[in-house]
């Protein structure tokens, strides 16, 4: 075990060598890496076993991180000069894209939800070690913290340990509590944990600090004070130096101020593999054509399959579950059941947990109310992470509850994550079977609901592969082409026999798949109908209408255009020209 002054010593190394890539990089946070030297320190070549797990909330002082991989033999040292070179897996801030890398970081304030979702996994699977996460005092304003927070001490983690490096300064002016320490600790505790507060710069305090967590029955958190570029005059907690490196003619004798560093110990850090689940092929539910059965009660039942065969698959509900159907699998497999309250920033964050830890999460809530988690789930990418997202209760056509509740804003939001898969079924058959494509895919999936019950269009056995769609009423002569996804296909169809019964052959696409979609069999669809094209939706103008477009150029929109309100789903269909007849007018036109 290494000493206290080798530990010092390896603060030191640490510190020069942030100083020399972020000099040599002409950008980075060195003095954010700088108060942290020692605390690194501990955890990376003291306190860090190997089924241990650790996440550098405060992602911009990757330089240490990558200082301290080098040092632990994980990295060649020479490597550190590459920092931030487009050819570089040092990046400005932790993406998994670097393979030691499981959970990105940077966008500050979600390092301990995923924090939690490890520990928990780590739980649910009877795995040893504890998760360490090293926080910005900083990002301590963020309330998604404090969301972290409470789940850790709800759910009784006692594996997991953070330390917040308590350096004063922010970006641009002092922290909202400065080097209050005691109010940190009064938090903390508030929310359920134990706390320990100390010099963050003495290694002794600190490796005694942490000792405390080992027999700690609750959550457990080391409040260390720090100075900013610590080590360094020009530097140590003056401001304005916030992600900002020295310049080269400054560097040598600033190097001489940090003082010996002439040291070499060994790491424990060794848990590196990124698992991934094995998906494990499930049955179907059977349903009868023309039944009445929600979209969102056949994800509900498809839930259940899919955890009969995969062990791996567990699912985290936002207090919505009697509304998702997420209560289906809640009540079948309670253990890998995760309530997650009103707190959809920590929700998705503990997921790109279980995601780190080879576990396939499955989140679910109101459609709208992911767009609270946005930058979580932007953020999920960079960590690869394997997420399956369903959001419920989408569009007017949820009536009477009103716009707060109507997602008409979710679509683009995964669109705009560029290998996401972005599913809408229409009815209980290809719910199911999207479920299924969700779980084979690995990455981030977004499968949209419907709250009411709408009919089963579709035989049993029937497949619905990711990329393609299905084609309803194809003819010769057929004079436009309507293309639809969940409630409004059925709108689309009921518009398609009126236009029959008027000599007005149509034909009507299921664009259950939207990212990825085969824009050349859309081009040739079009070209059969004349291209005169019609897109309709139970959303904002920014989503099929927009994908199909991307493919065909000008098309006819009926979509959500302004603000709605409460009503009864048929009147804010019609309302909003959304439903069969406006389908028909717009046709005829």
């Amino acid at each position: 075990m290494a000493s206290i002054k080798e530990l010092e010593l390896m603060a030191n190394k640490l510190r020069i060598h942030s100083l020399e890539a972020t000099t040599e990089a002409g950008s980075g946070h060195a003095s954010s890496s700088l108060s942290s030297s020692e605390i690194m320190s501990c955890f990376f070549f003291s306190v860090i076993q190997q089924n241990d797990e650790f996440i550098l909330s405060k992602g911009h002082a990757a330089p240490v991180l990558w200082a301290a991989f080098a040092e632990a033999g994980l990295l060649p040292r020479k490597e550190l000069k590459n920092l931030r070179k487009i050819d570089s897996l040092l990046e400005g801030h932790p993406t998994a894209r670097m393979p030691l890398i499981k959970v990105a970081t940077g966008s500050l304030g979600q390092g301990l939800s995923a924090g939690v979702g490890m520990a928990l996994a780590k739980k649910l699977s009877e795995q040893e070690g504890k998760i360490f996460v090293l926080l910005g005092d900083g990002e301590c304003a963020e309330g998604s913290v404090w969301e972290a927070a409470n789940a850790a001490a709800f759910y009784h983690l006692d594996n997991i340990v953070s330390v917040v490096d308590v350096n004063r300064l922010g970006q641009s002016d002092q922290t909202m509590a400065g080097h209050n320490l005691e109010s940190y600790k009064k938090k903390f505790e508030a929310f359920g944990w134990q706390t320990a507060i100390t010099d963050g710069h003495n290694v002794r305090e600190i490796l005694s600090a942490l000792k405390k967590s080992e027999k700690s029955p609750k959550p457990f958190v080391v409040i260390a004070k720090t100075f900013k570029g610590k080590g360094v005059s020009i530097l140590e907690n003056n401001e304005g130096w916030h992600g900002k490196p020295l310049k080269k003619e400054d560097l040598p004798g600033t190097l001489k101020e940090i003082g010996p560093a002439e040291v070499e110990l060994a790491s424990n850090f060794k848990n590196l593999k990124r698992p991934s689940p094995k998906f494990h092929e499930f049955k179907l539910d059977n349903y009868k054509l023309g039944d009445m059965i929600s979209t969102r009660e056949a994800y509900g039942r498809a839930l259940v399959n899919l955890g009969k065969a995969n062990p791996d698959v567990v699912v985290l509900d936002g207090d919505v579950k009697n509304s998702t159907m997420t209560e289906y699998f809640f009540e079948k497999f309670p253990k890998r059941s995760f309530q997650c309250f009103i707190a959809e920033q920590n929700m998705v964050g503990m997921a790109v947990g279980f995601s780190a830890m080879g576990m396939s999460p499955f989140v679910a809530t109101f459609s709208c109310f992911l767009t609270r988690a946005h930058d979580f789930i932007r953020m999920a990418q960079y960590s690869f992470a394997n997420i399956k997202f369903a959001g419920s209760h989408s569009g007017v056509s949820i009536g009477q509850d009103g716009p707060s509740q109507m997602g008409l804003e979710d679509i683009p939001m995964f669109l705009n994550i560029p290998r996401a898969l972005v599913l809408y079924p229409s009815d209980a058959v290809s719910s199911e079977y999207l479920v299924k494509e969700s779980a084979k895919f690995k990455g981030i999936s977004y499968l949209r609901t419907t709250r009411e019950k709408t009919k089963v269009l579709y035989k049993n056995g029937e497949k619905f592969p990711v990329g393609k769609f299905k084609v309803w009423g194809k003819g010769k002569n057929d004079r436009a082409l309507i293309v639809a996804s969940g409630i409004t296909l059925h709108e689309a169809l009921k518009a398609q026999k009126t236009l029959k019964d008027k000599n007005i052959p149509v034909r009507v696409i299921d664009l259950y798949s939207l990212q990825p979609v085969d824009k050349d069999a859309l081009i040739k669809e079009a070209k059969d109908c004349q291209n005169n094209v019609i897109v309709v939706e139970d959303h904002y103008c920014s989503a099929t209408g927009s994908i199909v477009a991307s493919a065909l150029g000008k098309v006819k929109q009926l979509c959500i255009k302004e603000m709605p309100r409460s009503g009864k789903p048929e009147e804010l269909l019609k309302k909003y020209g959304i439903d069969s007849d406006a389908i028909v007018k717009a046709v005829i036109k």
